[in-house]
Protein backbone atom coordinates (compact mmCIF):
# COMPACT_ATOMS: atom_id res chain seq x y z
CA UNK A 1 0.00 0.00 0.00
CA UNK A 2 1.17 3.80 -0.70
CA UNK A 3 0.24 7.16 0.75
CA UNK A 4 -0.06 9.75 -1.09
CA UNK A 5 -0.55 13.61 0.10
CA UNK A 6 -0.33 16.95 -1.29
CA UNK A 7 1.11 19.77 0.28
CA UNK A 8 -1.40 22.16 2.00
CA UNK A 9 0.17 25.17 0.19
CA UNK A 10 -1.89 23.84 -2.68
CA UNK A 11 -5.51 24.05 -1.08
CA UNK A 12 -3.99 27.85 -0.26
CA UNK A 13 -3.53 28.79 -3.87
CA UNK A 14 0.22 28.88 -3.38
CA UNK A 15 1.76 26.58 -5.41
CA UNK A 16 1.26 23.90 -7.90
CA UNK A 17 0.85 21.04 -6.09
CA UNK A 18 3.30 17.88 -5.17
CA UNK A 19 1.88 14.44 -4.92
CA UNK A 20 4.00 11.94 -2.42
CA UNK A 21 4.02 8.12 -2.38
CA UNK A 22 5.13 6.14 0.32
CA UNK A 23 5.53 2.86 -1.17
CA UNK A 24 5.47 -0.54 1.01
CA UNK A 25 5.05 -3.11 -1.32
CA UNK A 26 5.54 -1.73 -4.54
CA UNK A 27 5.79 -4.38 -7.67
CA UNK A 28 9.59 -5.07 -7.88
CA UNK A 29 9.54 -4.51 -12.24
CA UNK A 30 7.43 -1.63 -11.87
CA UNK A 31 9.07 1.25 -13.87
CA UNK A 32 9.38 4.59 -11.91
CA UNK A 33 9.37 7.39 -14.35
CA UNK A 34 9.09 9.95 -11.16
CA UNK A 35 11.64 11.86 -8.55
CA UNK A 36 12.80 8.89 -5.71
CA UNK A 37 13.86 9.78 -2.28
CA UNK A 38 16.25 7.44 -1.54
CA UNK A 39 16.21 8.84 1.91
CA UNK A 40 12.55 8.52 2.86
CA UNK A 41 11.72 5.85 0.23
CA UNK A 42 8.84 8.46 -1.24
CA UNK A 43 8.26 9.04 -4.80
CA UNK A 44 7.14 12.85 -5.53
CA UNK A 45 4.61 13.38 -8.55
CA UNK A 46 3.80 16.89 -9.60
CA UNK A 47 0.30 17.22 -10.70
CA UNK A 48 -1.02 20.28 -12.55
CA UNK A 49 -3.86 22.90 -11.30
CA UNK A 50 -5.56 21.84 -14.22
CA UNK A 51 -5.13 17.86 -14.51
CA UNK A 52 -8.76 16.79 -14.43
CA UNK A 53 -8.02 13.80 -12.47
CA UNK A 54 -7.98 16.50 -9.20
CA UNK A 55 -11.57 17.24 -9.66
CA UNK A 56 -12.87 13.94 -10.63
CA UNK A 57 -10.94 12.81 -6.73
CA UNK A 58 -12.62 16.10 -5.27
CA UNK A 59 -16.15 14.14 -6.11
CA UNK A 60 -15.48 10.45 -6.38
CA UNK A 61 -17.47 8.40 -3.48
CA UNK A 62 -14.44 6.27 -3.00
CA UNK A 63 -11.67 4.08 -4.47
CA UNK A 64 -10.82 4.66 -8.06
CA UNK A 65 -9.55 1.72 -10.22
CA UNK A 66 -7.28 3.01 -12.33
CA UNK A 67 -7.17 0.23 -15.12
CA UNK A 68 -11.17 1.23 -15.14
CA UNK A 69 -10.15 5.41 -15.02
CA UNK A 70 -10.81 6.18 -18.38
CA UNK A 71 -9.43 9.93 -18.36
CA UNK A 72 -7.11 12.16 -20.45
CA UNK A 73 -4.75 12.77 -17.55
CA UNK A 74 -0.93 13.17 -17.28
CA UNK A 75 -1.29 11.95 -13.38
CA UNK A 76 -3.09 9.12 -14.35
CA UNK A 77 -0.75 7.85 -16.63
CA UNK A 78 2.46 8.76 -13.98
CA UNK A 79 0.54 6.48 -11.93
CA UNK A 80 -0.17 3.87 -13.70
CA UNK A 81 3.30 3.72 -14.80
CA UNK A 82 4.47 3.86 -10.95
CA UNK A 83 2.56 0.38 -10.26
CA UNK A 84 -0.56 2.32 -8.34
CA UNK A 85 -3.58 0.18 -9.14
CA UNK A 86 -5.88 1.27 -6.86
CA UNK A 87 -6.57 5.49 -5.52
CA UNK A 88 -8.88 6.52 -1.88
CA UNK A 89 -9.20 9.73 -2.55
CA UNK A 90 -8.75 11.41 1.78
CA UNK A 91 -10.80 14.38 1.62
CA UNK A 92 -10.63 16.86 4.89
CA UNK A 93 -14.36 19.64 5.26
CA UNK A 94 -14.71 19.49 1.46
CA UNK A 95 -11.41 19.29 0.31
CA UNK A 96 -8.87 17.15 -1.30
CA UNK A 97 -5.93 16.76 0.82
CA UNK A 98 -4.48 13.23 -0.72
CA UNK A 99 -4.44 9.97 -1.57
CA UNK A 100 -4.21 6.59 -0.43
CA UNK A 101 -2.67 4.81 -3.60
CA UNK A 102 -1.93 1.21 -3.37
CA UNK A 103 -0.71 -1.35 -5.76
CA UNK A 104 -2.06 -4.67 -6.98
CA UNK A 105 -2.92 -7.31 -4.44
CA UNK A 106 -0.48 -9.95 -4.20
CA UNK A 107 -2.90 -12.56 -4.55
CA UNK A 108 -3.26 -11.00 -8.28
CA UNK A 109 -7.20 -11.04 -7.52
CA UNK A 110 -9.07 -7.73 -7.19
CA UNK A 111 -10.07 -5.58 -4.38
CA UNK A 112 -13.31 -7.29 -3.03
CA UNK A 113 -16.49 -4.68 -1.88
CA UNK A 114 -15.33 -5.14 2.17
CA UNK A 115 -11.85 -4.21 0.78
CA UNK A 116 -13.05 -1.42 -1.03
CA UNK A 117 -15.51 -0.44 2.41
CA UNK A 118 -12.59 -1.06 4.62
CA UNK A 119 -10.69 2.18 2.61
CA UNK A 120 -13.53 3.95 2.79
CA UNK A 121 -13.63 4.18 6.48
CA UNK A 122 -9.73 4.16 6.73
CA UNK A 123 -9.85 7.17 4.44
CA UNK A 124 -12.60 9.24 6.44
CA UNK A 125 -10.65 8.65 9.58
CA UNK A 126 -7.32 9.35 8.24
CA UNK A 127 -7.77 12.72 6.43
CA UNK A 128 -8.76 14.84 9.67
CA UNK A 129 -5.72 14.14 11.14
CA UNK A 130 -3.50 14.42 7.82
CA UNK A 131 -5.25 17.54 7.75
CA UNK A 132 -4.09 18.48 11.44
CA UNK A 133 -0.53 17.47 10.74
CA UNK A 134 -0.45 19.59 7.50
CA UNK A 135 -1.35 22.80 9.15
CA UNK A 136 1.04 22.22 12.47
CA UNK A 137 3.83 22.05 9.71
CA UNK A 138 2.59 24.86 7.79
CA UNK A 139 2.06 27.09 11.37
CA UNK A 140 5.54 25.97 12.57
CA UNK A 141 7.02 27.28 9.10
CA UNK A 142 5.35 30.52 9.59
CA UNK A 143 6.78 31.21 12.87
CA UNK A 144 9.92 30.41 11.79
CA UNK A 145 9.69 32.95 8.86
CA UNK A 146 8.36 35.94 11.68
CA UNK A 147 11.25 35.24 13.52
CA UNK A 148 13.37 35.39 10.80
CA UNK A 149 11.56 38.35 9.84
CA UNK A 150 11.77 40.16 13.20
CA UNK A 151 15.68 39.49 13.28
CA UNK A 152 16.02 41.15 10.34
CA UNK A 153 13.61 44.05 11.08
CA UNK A 154 16.14 44.34 14.25
CA UNK A 155 19.58 44.21 12.37
CA UNK A 156 17.97 46.44 9.86
CA UNK A 157 17.23 49.55 12.65
CA UNK A 158 20.32 48.76 14.51
CA UNK A 159 22.08 50.15 10.74
CA UNK A 160 19.95 52.84 10.59
CA UNK A 161 20.62 54.61 14.06
CA UNK A 162 24.34 54.14 13.46
CA UNK A 163 24.33 56.24 10.59
CA UNK A 164 21.89 58.89 11.84
CA UNK A 165 24.00 62.05 13.38
CA UNK A 166 24.99 61.55 16.86
CA UNK A 167 24.98 65.50 17.44
CA UNK A 168 22.89 68.35 15.70
CA UNK A 169 25.04 71.58 14.22
CA UNK A 170 25.40 74.77 16.75
CA UNK A 171 24.89 77.32 14.37
CA UNK A 172 24.56 81.20 16.06
CA UNK A 173 20.45 82.67 14.78
CA UNK A 174 18.94 79.20 14.41
CA UNK A 175 17.15 76.48 16.04
CA UNK A 176 17.71 72.86 14.26
CA UNK A 177 15.89 69.88 15.00
CA UNK A 178 15.08 66.15 14.45
CA UNK A 179 13.27 63.05 14.82
CA UNK A 180 13.59 59.46 13.18
CA UNK A 181 11.13 57.05 14.57
CA UNK A 182 11.10 53.42 12.73
CA UNK A 183 8.65 51.51 11.96
CA UNK A 184 7.80 47.77 12.79
CA UNK A 185 8.45 47.72 9.03
CA UNK A 186 11.70 48.93 8.88
CA UNK A 187 12.45 51.22 5.99
CA UNK A 188 15.03 53.21 4.73
CA UNK A 189 15.06 56.84 6.16
CA UNK A 190 17.59 58.75 6.72
CA UNK A 191 18.58 62.30 7.20
CA UNK A 192 22.02 63.90 7.60
CA UNK A 193 23.89 67.47 8.01
CA UNK A 194 27.37 67.84 6.92
CA UNK A 195 29.97 70.25 7.39
CA UNK A 196 30.53 72.46 4.13
CA UNK A 197 33.62 74.99 3.27
CA UNK A 198 32.70 78.46 3.96
CA UNK A 199 30.65 77.55 7.18
CA UNK A 200 28.23 76.63 4.94
CA UNK A 201 25.89 73.20 5.99
CA UNK A 202 24.77 70.07 3.48
CA UNK A 203 21.67 68.96 4.95
CA UNK A 204 20.07 65.43 3.16
CA UNK A 205 17.15 63.52 3.98
CA UNK A 206 16.11 60.39 2.34
CA UNK A 207 13.70 57.28 1.75
CA UNK A 208 15.11 53.60 0.27
CA UNK A 209 11.95 51.96 -0.85
CA UNK A 210 11.66 48.11 0.25
CA UNK A 211 11.77 47.28 4.09
CA UNK A 212 14.58 45.85 5.56
CA UNK A 213 18.16 44.54 5.71
CA UNK A 214 18.46 45.11 2.37
CA UNK A 215 16.76 48.81 2.18
CA UNK A 216 18.97 49.82 5.59
CA UNK A 217 22.23 48.38 3.76
CA UNK A 218 20.87 50.60 0.61
CA UNK A 219 20.73 53.42 2.82
CA UNK A 220 24.35 53.29 4.41
CA UNK A 221 25.58 53.34 0.71
CA UNK A 222 23.38 56.30 0.13
CA UNK A 223 24.54 58.03 2.67
CA UNK A 224 28.23 57.33 2.18
CA UNK A 225 28.21 58.82 -0.86
CA UNK A 226 26.45 62.01 -0.74
CA UNK A 227 29.03 62.49 2.53
CA UNK A 228 31.99 62.03 -0.25
CA UNK A 229 30.60 63.93 -2.82
CA UNK A 230 29.52 67.22 -0.61
CA UNK A 231 33.29 66.92 -0.37
CA UNK A 232 34.14 67.32 -3.86
CA UNK A 233 31.05 69.72 -5.19
CA UNK A 234 29.34 72.73 -3.51
CA UNK A 235 26.15 71.76 -5.88
CA UNK A 236 23.33 70.13 -5.04
CA UNK A 237 22.20 69.25 -8.21
CA UNK A 238 25.84 67.88 -9.02
CA UNK A 239 26.09 65.81 -5.62
CA UNK A 240 22.59 64.04 -6.54
CA UNK A 241 23.65 63.28 -9.93
CA UNK A 242 26.88 62.07 -9.36
CA UNK A 243 25.28 59.68 -6.36
CA UNK A 244 23.02 58.36 -9.54
CA UNK A 245 25.73 57.63 -11.13
CA UNK A 246 27.24 55.58 -8.63
CA UNK A 247 23.67 53.82 -7.45
CA UNK A 248 21.76 52.74 -10.25
CA UNK A 249 24.46 50.16 -11.63
CA UNK A 250 23.85 48.48 -7.95
CA UNK A 251 20.75 49.11 -7.03
CA UNK A 252 18.39 45.93 -6.00
CA UNK A 253 15.48 45.40 -8.50
CA UNK A 254 12.29 47.16 -7.57
CA UNK A 255 13.90 49.11 -5.14
CA UNK A 256 15.36 53.46 -5.03
CA UNK A 257 15.98 56.45 -3.10
CA UNK A 258 14.17 59.11 -2.86
CA UNK A 259 16.35 62.19 -1.59
CA UNK A 260 16.53 66.25 -0.96
CA UNK A 261 20.09 67.45 -1.22
CA UNK A 262 20.35 71.23 0.37
CA UNK A 263 23.14 73.21 0.93
CA UNK A 264 22.53 76.31 3.77
CA UNK A 265 24.62 79.23 4.38
CA UNK A 266 23.71 80.68 7.60
CA UNK A 267 24.85 83.92 8.05
CA UNK A 268 22.48 85.15 4.95
CA UNK A 269 20.14 82.49 4.99
CA UNK A 270 20.63 81.44 1.66
CA UNK A 271 19.92 77.89 0.73
CA UNK A 272 20.20 75.98 -2.78
CA UNK A 273 18.30 72.75 -3.28
CA UNK A 274 18.14 70.05 -5.51
CA UNK A 275 15.41 66.82 -5.42
CA UNK A 276 15.74 63.58 -6.41
CA UNK A 277 11.61 62.33 -5.74
CA UNK A 278 11.50 63.30 -2.34
CA UNK A 279 8.77 65.64 -0.69
CA UNK A 280 9.03 68.72 -1.03
CA UNK A 281 9.77 71.01 2.21
CA UNK A 282 7.46 73.61 3.41
CA UNK A 283 8.86 76.89 4.53
CA UNK A 284 6.48 79.32 6.76
CA UNK A 285 7.50 82.79 6.35
CA UNK A 286 5.12 85.85 7.02
CA UNK A 287 3.25 85.32 3.98
CA UNK A 288 2.11 82.35 4.63
CA UNK A 289 3.71 78.69 3.79
CA UNK A 290 5.30 78.27 0.42
CA UNK A 291 7.09 74.91 -0.94
CA UNK A 292 10.16 75.14 -2.20
CA UNK A 293 9.96 73.21 -5.27
CA UNK A 294 12.30 71.35 -7.23
CA UNK A 295 11.86 68.21 -9.03
CA UNK A 296 14.39 65.06 -10.35
CA UNK A 297 13.63 61.24 -10.63
CA UNK A 298 14.78 59.05 -8.17
CA UNK A 299 18.49 58.00 -7.29
CA UNK A 300 19.10 54.40 -8.85
CA UNK A 301 15.97 54.01 -11.44
CA UNK A 302 17.78 55.43 -14.44
CA UNK A 303 21.32 56.72 -15.40
CA UNK A 304 22.82 60.16 -17.16
CA UNK A 305 20.14 61.84 -14.69
CA UNK A 306 20.19 65.74 -13.95
CA UNK A 307 19.14 67.47 -11.31
CA UNK A 308 17.53 71.35 -11.64
CA UNK A 309 18.22 73.45 -8.39
CA UNK A 310 15.93 75.92 -6.74
CA UNK A 311 17.53 79.07 -4.71
CA UNK A 312 15.56 80.62 -1.77
CA UNK A 313 16.67 82.75 1.48
CA UNK A 314 15.25 81.98 4.62
CA UNK A 315 14.30 85.49 6.23
CA UNK A 316 14.52 86.10 9.91
CA UNK A 317 11.66 84.34 11.72
CA UNK A 318 10.88 81.86 9.42
CA UNK A 319 10.74 77.38 9.86
CA UNK A 320 11.37 74.70 7.60
CA UNK A 321 10.23 71.60 7.63
CA UNK A 322 11.92 68.47 5.81
CA UNK A 323 9.92 65.21 5.89
CA UNK A 324 9.39 61.75 5.06
CA UNK A 325 6.15 60.53 3.56
CA UNK A 326 5.52 58.51 6.65
CA UNK A 327 3.97 60.85 7.96
CA UNK A 328 1.40 62.47 5.41
CA UNK A 329 0.77 58.95 4.96
CA UNK A 330 -0.31 57.85 8.46
CA UNK A 331 -3.91 56.58 8.99
CA UNK A 332 -5.81 56.93 11.49
CA UNK A 333 -8.78 54.03 12.84
CA UNK A 334 -11.22 55.02 9.81
CA UNK A 335 -8.29 54.65 7.03
CA UNK A 336 -8.17 58.67 6.38
CA UNK A 337 -4.37 59.61 5.55
CA UNK A 338 -2.72 62.73 7.56
CA UNK A 339 -2.38 64.42 4.44
CA UNK A 340 -0.56 67.54 2.95
CA UNK A 341 -3.28 69.92 3.36
CA UNK A 342 -3.55 68.83 7.40
CA UNK A 343 0.50 69.13 7.57
CA UNK A 344 0.32 72.64 5.69
CA UNK A 345 -2.04 74.08 7.93
CA UNK A 346 0.02 72.89 10.89
CA UNK A 347 3.01 74.68 9.53
CA UNK A 348 0.79 78.38 9.68
CA UNK A 349 2.19 78.40 13.61
CA UNK A 350 5.22 80.30 14.44
CA UNK A 351 6.92 77.97 16.92
CA UNK A 352 10.60 77.52 17.19
CA UNK A 353 12.45 74.41 15.51
CA UNK A 354 11.60 72.13 18.52
CA UNK A 355 8.39 73.20 19.09
CA UNK A 356 7.57 72.82 15.58
CA UNK A 357 8.85 69.67 15.62
CA UNK A 358 6.97 68.58 19.21
CA UNK A 359 3.80 69.84 18.06
CA UNK A 360 3.60 68.20 14.46
CA UNK A 361 4.36 64.77 16.55
CA UNK A 362 1.81 66.12 19.47
CA UNK A 363 -0.88 66.06 16.16
CA UNK A 364 0.04 62.93 14.60
CA UNK A 365 -0.75 61.16 17.43
CA UNK A 366 -4.07 62.94 17.93
CA UNK A 367 -4.70 62.56 14.62
CA UNK A 368 -4.16 58.23 14.65
CA UNK A 369 -5.41 57.72 18.35
CA UNK A 370 -3.37 55.26 20.90
CA UNK A 371 -3.71 52.08 19.01
CA UNK A 372 -1.88 53.32 15.98
CA UNK A 373 0.65 50.89 14.64
CA UNK A 374 3.02 52.98 12.79
CA UNK A 375 3.21 51.42 8.90
CA UNK A 376 6.46 53.34 8.06
CA UNK A 377 9.37 55.34 9.49
CA UNK A 378 8.89 58.99 10.30
CA UNK A 379 11.97 60.99 9.77
CA UNK A 380 11.36 65.02 10.60
CA UNK A 381 14.27 67.91 10.32
CA UNK A 382 12.92 71.25 11.27
CA UNK A 383 14.82 74.66 10.85
CA UNK A 384 14.07 77.99 12.54
CA UNK A 385 16.11 81.27 11.76
CA UNK A 386 15.78 83.65 14.80
CA UNK A 387 14.46 86.54 14.36
CA UNK A 388 16.59 88.83 16.12
CA UNK A 389 18.73 89.34 13.42
CA UNK A 390 19.24 92.92 12.68
CA UNK A 391 19.11 94.46 8.79
CA UNK A 392 22.66 96.54 9.29
CA UNK A 393 23.59 92.24 9.99
CA UNK A 394 21.88 90.78 7.60
CA UNK A 395 23.72 90.26 4.65
CA UNK A 396 22.07 92.11 1.13
CA UNK A 397 23.62 89.63 -1.37
CA UNK A 398 25.33 86.15 -1.22
CA UNK A 399 26.73 84.25 -4.44
CA UNK A 400 29.08 81.40 -4.86
CA UNK A 401 31.12 79.68 -6.95
CA UNK A 402 34.11 77.26 -7.77
CA UNK A 403 36.76 76.89 -9.85
CA UNK A 404 39.08 74.17 -10.98
CA UNK A 405 42.28 74.47 -9.07
CA UNK A 406 45.12 75.40 -11.63
CA UNK A 407 47.26 78.27 -12.82
CA UNK A 408 45.43 80.80 -14.33
CA UNK A 409 42.73 80.60 -13.11
CA UNK A 410 42.90 83.56 -10.53
CA UNK A 411 41.60 85.52 -13.07
CA UNK A 412 38.47 84.01 -13.82
CA UNK A 413 37.72 84.32 -9.41
CA UNK A 414 38.85 87.77 -9.55
CA UNK A 415 36.35 88.75 -12.78
CA UNK A 416 33.32 86.46 -11.25
CA UNK A 417 33.90 88.69 -7.76
CA UNK A 418 34.01 91.91 -9.90
CA UNK A 419 30.87 91.04 -11.98
CA UNK A 420 29.26 90.09 -8.16
CA UNK A 421 29.68 93.67 -6.66
CA UNK A 422 29.08 95.72 -9.79
CA UNK A 423 25.79 97.02 -8.94
CA UNK A 424 27.14 98.10 -5.66
CA UNK A 425 28.39 101.06 -5.82
CA UNK A 426 31.96 100.30 -4.60
CA UNK A 427 34.69 103.30 -6.19
CA UNK A 428 36.67 101.80 -8.86
CA UNK A 429 39.79 102.98 -6.81
CA UNK A 430 38.37 100.40 -4.61
CA UNK A 431 37.11 97.70 -6.70
CA UNK A 432 40.39 97.56 -8.45
CA UNK A 433 42.17 97.13 -4.78
CA UNK A 434 39.42 94.16 -4.40
CA UNK A 435 40.26 92.17 -7.29
CA UNK A 436 43.94 92.65 -6.87
CA UNK A 437 43.21 91.03 -3.32
CA UNK A 438 40.84 88.21 -4.71
CA UNK A 439 43.19 87.52 -7.87
CA UNK A 440 46.33 86.89 -5.39
CA UNK A 441 44.48 85.01 -2.31
CA UNK A 442 43.31 82.56 -5.66
CA UNK A 443 46.52 82.33 -6.61
CA UNK A 444 47.87 81.16 -3.46
CA UNK A 445 44.89 79.37 -2.32
CA UNK A 446 45.70 77.10 -5.96
CA UNK A 447 49.38 76.87 -5.73
CA UNK A 448 49.19 75.91 -1.76
CA UNK A 449 45.48 74.46 -1.94
CA UNK A 450 44.68 72.44 -4.95
CA UNK A 451 49.03 72.20 -5.97
CA UNK A 452 47.95 73.05 -9.60
CA UNK A 453 45.01 70.24 -9.93
CA UNK A 454 41.86 71.00 -12.16
CA UNK A 455 40.65 68.31 -10.22
CA UNK A 456 40.79 69.60 -6.72
CA UNK A 457 38.57 72.81 -6.92
CA UNK A 458 38.83 76.25 -5.18
CA UNK A 459 35.46 77.77 -3.48
CA UNK A 460 34.88 80.97 -3.13
CA UNK A 461 31.60 82.96 -1.55
CA UNK A 462 31.10 86.60 -1.84
CA UNK A 463 28.61 88.10 0.43
CA UNK A 464 27.63 91.92 0.60
CA UNK A 465 26.29 93.50 3.97
CA UNK A 466 24.94 97.14 3.98
CA UNK A 467 28.16 98.42 5.07
CA UNK A 468 30.73 96.04 3.63
CA UNK A 469 31.58 93.09 0.62
CA UNK A 470 33.19 90.02 2.08
CA UNK A 471 35.46 87.34 -0.03
CA UNK A 472 35.78 83.98 1.35
CA UNK A 473 38.20 81.78 -1.29
CA UNK A 474 38.71 78.38 0.91
CA UNK A 475 40.86 75.93 -0.73
CA UNK A 476 41.38 71.57 0.45
CA UNK A 477 44.64 72.70 2.29
CA UNK A 478 46.62 69.53 0.62
CA UNK A 479 49.76 70.92 1.10
CA UNK A 480 49.07 72.72 4.63
CA UNK A 481 47.56 75.80 3.20
CA UNK A 482 48.90 79.44 2.76
CA UNK A 483 52.00 79.69 5.14
CA UNK A 484 51.00 82.58 7.55
CA UNK A 485 54.94 83.08 8.70
CA UNK A 486 56.25 84.55 6.07
CA UNK A 487 58.67 87.77 6.53
CA UNK A 488 57.45 91.22 5.98
CA UNK A 489 59.18 91.86 2.47
CA UNK A 490 61.65 94.45 2.08
CA UNK A 491 62.58 95.94 -1.23
CA UNK A 492 66.36 96.62 -0.20
CA UNK A 493 66.51 93.09 0.88
CA UNK A 494 65.11 91.35 -2.11
CA UNK A 495 67.35 93.07 -4.61
CA UNK A 496 70.44 92.06 -2.58
CA UNK A 497 69.62 88.85 -2.49
CA UNK A 498 69.06 88.30 1.60
CA UNK A 499 65.49 87.86 1.59
CA UNK A 500 63.52 85.37 -0.75
CA UNK A 501 61.58 86.87 -3.62
CA UNK A 502 58.37 85.10 -2.33
CA UNK A 503 56.58 87.04 0.10
CA UNK A 504 54.92 89.35 -1.68
CA UNK A 505 51.29 87.85 -1.66
CA UNK A 506 50.00 88.08 1.86
CA UNK A 507 51.51 91.43 2.44
CA UNK A 508 49.50 92.66 -0.76
CA UNK A 509 46.63 91.16 -0.18
CA UNK A 510 46.70 92.74 3.54
CA UNK A 511 47.10 96.20 2.16
CA UNK A 512 44.75 95.80 -0.67
CA UNK A 513 41.90 95.35 1.39
CA UNK A 514 40.49 96.27 5.23
CA UNK A 515 41.18 93.39 6.49
CA UNK A 516 42.18 89.79 6.11
CA UNK A 517 41.57 86.71 8.20
CA UNK A 518 43.09 83.19 7.50
CA UNK A 519 41.47 79.60 9.34
CA UNK A 520 41.73 76.48 8.79
CA UNK A 521 40.82 72.73 10.23
CA UNK A 522 43.13 70.63 8.77
CA UNK A 523 41.73 69.98 5.41
CA UNK A 524 40.81 72.98 4.26
CA UNK A 525 41.93 76.64 4.46
CA UNK A 526 39.47 79.67 3.90
CA UNK A 527 41.53 83.46 3.69
CA UNK A 528 38.48 86.01 4.61
CA UNK A 529 38.59 89.38 2.45
CA UNK A 530 36.68 92.62 4.00
CA UNK A 531 36.49 95.70 2.32
CA UNK A 532 34.40 98.44 3.29
CA UNK A 533 31.73 99.94 0.56
CA UNK A 534 32.12 103.66 1.32
CA UNK A 535 35.36 105.11 2.60
CA UNK A 536 35.83 108.79 3.30
CA UNK A 537 39.27 109.02 1.11
CA UNK A 538 40.38 106.37 -0.93
CA UNK A 539 44.13 105.84 -0.40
Amino acid sequence: MTVLTRPIRRLLGLGAPTVTAVPTLPPESSPVPTTLDHESGSIALDIAETDPLLAYLQSAPGPVDLARLELDSPAVAALREAGVALVVPLVSQGELIGTLNLGPRLSEQEYSTDDRRLLTTLAAQAAPAIRVAQLVREQAHEAAERERMEQEMRVATLIQQQFLPRELPNLPQWQIAAYYGPARAVGGDFYDFIEMPGGRIGIAVGDVTDKGVPAALVMARTHSILRAEAGRSDSPGEILARANALLEPEMPARMFVTCLFAILEPKSGRIVMANAGHNLPYIRTDDGVVELRATGMPLGLMADIQYEETEGVIAPGSNVLLYSDGLVEAHDPGQQMFGFPRLREAMTIDDAGSELLDRLLEDLHAFTGPDWEQEDDITLVTLRRASGVSEADAPTMTTGFSIPGEEGNERLAMDRVAAAVAELGISPARLERLKTAVSEATMNAIEYGSQGRADVPVDVEVEATPDAVIVRITDRALSGGVPDDAEKPDIDLKLAGAQKTRGWGLFLIKNMVDSMDVTGDGSSQTVTLTMARKEPTDG
